[in-house]
């Protein structure tokens, strides 16, 4: 195939240049330049003035002038050829070039008009430019219309390798006769309702521009292409695998459920955790596997759901485990369940790294045979010697604290797959939902139960340090419990942030008489547990900690957190710390310690937090400050794309376009999934069909197998 073609053969590389692109900017063949786009585009028809330049921040531009003279400047390493240029104003800028100083020196004459094009930087209240490009101006043929920068190496440019040869390389393959004739990568019937442009305009367009308009459509173009290929690939194995694995079949609600629900429930449900009760109720009606993800902020009550779905395994004669990542966590699970469970008569036990040999080999017995109906516990739960009877459902609390083989361990414990929940208290945006978690369903409880306070969040500074210490005492004097949380446990001098240590004994000093305990993640598991411990059962009234607290502490007195330097922590991770308060009926606050000389960004970005406890609205502006690829857990869930047009921050109208599309192929083109998955996508859906040709199939298979052969290895996460 002519895309396929090595990048030697192009004219203009040969073998050294084809070896030092290969090396530097992975490109080694036709395709791979091609898609080897601009990181920005500039205006090449303008030129500015010297006397423009304003600000040390400048983009790349271009001036024409004149050079007045050249010098050879320094010895050795810092030898360096120094032109200084004039465009006729009275300003000048001087011209610099660290390699081949000897040839550019015999290269350009004083007097010459050049047309020069860099960065400008601003050094020693001066400007210069650095490694231009430098081309004769003809007036005839002037630089003109948009023009492409692209990311080079330093290796390259030492090389002489510069932004304007890749350009040229890039103009001698799109003047090839055989460019026109390839194959479009998005199938006819995709271009033609989504109006997206074809193939070779959309290259021309991103590396040589005649609009602004026309880059847009183009830039639009291939972030559609790239979505549409991870949509089909998610989706395909979604589907395949809801055909391929079946799952136990739990007909009906029996009398486990429904003792509990009329008999014992302690409040209404939420309309929210309802409908994702009928959801999972859907799913394990189906006879596959369900694998769904349930997303609810902190206190909306996803344990409760998990409970009751863990009861429908029981009425239909399976078993249910609940894993959470640390034993503090595991068991506040298993005394939360035991007390829903034993009026019903459902067995619920404990298992963690803790648990006795005796105990352990008594639950390891009860699993196998059968009369544990329900297991809590941490990662002792996949180890090779727990054996279930029968284990219908899986939930998974915190999955993102879980690596991929982790889960998968799990529900490989028996010969039928079990139903799989996966539950975060983390939201996570719409547009990373359906990428990095797109093989699972997703239910939302996005409703907090009624009589919840919403916690008061705050924005203070060290000036308001007294203030603070006013409010905290008024909680501790109405008997209530306080969080402070530090980034750092030692002192570290290049940091200036707090530290744990320093915070501690601040706060036993400012403080006396209330019991101050400390917890942080480099301590011994068992002194840990015993530090949380005496926070869970009161006798501190204060918990000086790091993160390790973000999950995982359930202590409804807690009224008050403080973060201190709050600048350092994203908004996520801030959001599941306010979540550590608010638990109770009293009035939480938490408190956002932040540096007064902060810059406007960072208190516009933390003001958000004051604004909102939405926690969906908190991640999206959190994924758009900090990126997709930051946000915790993606990397985590063995899914994660390397999307290097579209932006998941800032694109979600075309992900939900390629989605569709992607949703419409594989429901007009059966041939397109495994044998046996008709059916296997809700017949529901309102995604129109879209069937292909024989031909758009072929090119749908092709793609699938050149993007994706050795991107993810889905039998890590079936």
């Amino acid at each position: 195939m002519f895309l396929e073609t090595d990048i030697k053969y192009l004219k203009g590389v040969g073998d050294a240049r084809a070896k030092m692109l290969g090396a530097e900017l992975g490109v080694a063949s036709f395709r791979d330049l091609l898609y080897y786009f601009p990181f920005r585009h500039i205006d090449r028809s303008r030129f500015y003035r010297i006397d423009e330049l304003s600000g040390t921040e400048l983009p790349a531009l271009q001036i024409k002038g004149r050079f007045i003279h050249f010098n050879i400047e320094g010895e050795g390493a810092r030898k360096r050829l120094v032109g200084v240029f004039s465009d006729g104003s009275r300003k000048m800028i001087e011209i610099v070039w660290f390699s081949k100083i000897q040839s550019l020196s015999n290269a350009y004459k004083p007097g010459v008009e050049y047309v020069v094009f860099g960065k400008p930087n601003f050094f020693r209240n001066a400007y210069s430019i650095v490694h231009p490009e430098v081309e004769l101006y003809d007036p005839e043929k002037p630089p003109s219309g948009f023009r492409g920068v692209y990311s080079l190496t330093e290796v390259m440019r030492k090389r002489g390798f510069s932004t304007r040869m890749l350009q040229t390389l890039v103009g001698n393959l799109l003047e090839n006769p055989r460019f026109q004739d390839i194959v479009d990568t998005l199938p006819q019937e995709v271009l033609e309702r989504y109006s997206l442009m074809p193939l070779c305009d959309a290259f021309r367009q991103m590396h040589f521009p005649t609009s602004p308009q026309a880059l847009q459509k183009a830039t639009e173009r291939f972030k559609f292409e790239e979505l549409f290929y991870v949509e089909i690939h998610i989706l395909r194995y979604s589907m395949e695998r809801g055909s391929r694995i079946p799952g136990y079949l739990f007909p009906k609600i029996g009398d486990k459920f429904n003792g509990f629900y009329f008999n014992v429930l302690p409040f209404e449900l939420t309309g929210a955790q309802k409908r994702v009760l009928r959801e999972i109720r859907a799913d394990m009606k189906t006879g596959r596997q369900m694998n769904r993800l349930l997303q609810g902020d902190v206190g909306s009550g996803k344990t409760m759901v998990a409970f009751m779905s863990l009861l429908m395994a029981v009425d239909n004669g399976c078993q249910g485990a609940l894993m959470a990542p640390t034993e503090i966590l595991a068991t506040q699970h298993y005394e939360t369940l035991k007390g829903w469970a034993d009026p019903i008569g459902v067995r619920v036990a404990l298992l963690t790294g803790s648990t006795r040999v005796a105990a352990r080999r008594e639950i390891h017995s009860g699993l196998e045979s059968g009369d544990i109906d329900i297991i809590v516990g941490t990662h002792a739960l996949i180890e090779d010697t727990v054996i279930f009877h029968r284990l219908g459902l899986a939930v998974i609390d915190e999955q993102h604290r879980f690596g991929v083989a982790q889960r998968a361990r799990m529900w490989r414990k028996n010969r039928v797959a079990p139903h799989v929940l996966v539950m975060t208290a983390t939201p996570i945006p719409r547009t990373l939902a359906m990428t990095v978690y797109g093989d699972l369903e997703v239910s939302v409880i996005d409703e907090l139960p009624p009589g919840r306070k919403p916690v008061t969040t705050l924005l203070r500074y060290d000036t308001g340090r007294m203030e603070v210490d006013r409010l905290i005492f008024s909680q501790l004097r109405a008997g209530r419990q306080v969080y402070i949380v530090y980034p750092l446990i030692e002192e570290n001098e290049k940091l200036d942030l707090k530290s744990l240590e320093e915070g501690y004994a601040r706060t036993c000093e400012t403080f006396p008489g209330y019991r101050v305990c400390f917890v942080h993640g480099k301590m011994k598991p068992a002194e840990k547990d015993h530090q949380m411990d005496l926070f869970v059962r009161g006798e501190a009234r204060i918990m000086v900690a790091t993160t390790v607290i973000e999950v995982g502490v359930n202590v409804p007195n807690a009224s008050v957190m403080v973060i201190e330097n709050a600048e350092r922590f994203g908004l996520s991770q801030l959001h599941q710390l306010r979540g550590r308060v608010g638990r109770g009926a009293e009035q939480s606050y938490c408190i956002l310690m932040g540096k007064a000389k902060s810059s406007a960004d960072t208190k516009k970005r933390l003001s958000i937090m004051t604004e909102t406890t939405d926690g969906f609205l908190i991640s999206e502006a959190d994924m758009k400050i900090r990126g997709p690829g930051d946000m915790e857990g993606t990397q985590q869930s063995g899914i994660a794309f390397n999307l290097k047009v579209a932006d998941l921050s800032r694109d979600g109208q075309i992900l939900f376009r390629a989605r569709e599309a992607a949703k419409s192929v594989l429901i007009g083109n059966r041939p397109l999934l495994a044998t046996g998955s008709e059916g296997v996508m809700s017949a529901g859906d309102a995604t129109a069909a879209l069937p292909l040709s024989t031909v758009s199939m072929e090119i749908v298979e092709s793609e699938m197998r050149l993007r994706f052969a050795r991107s993810v290895d889905w039998s890590q996460i079936s």
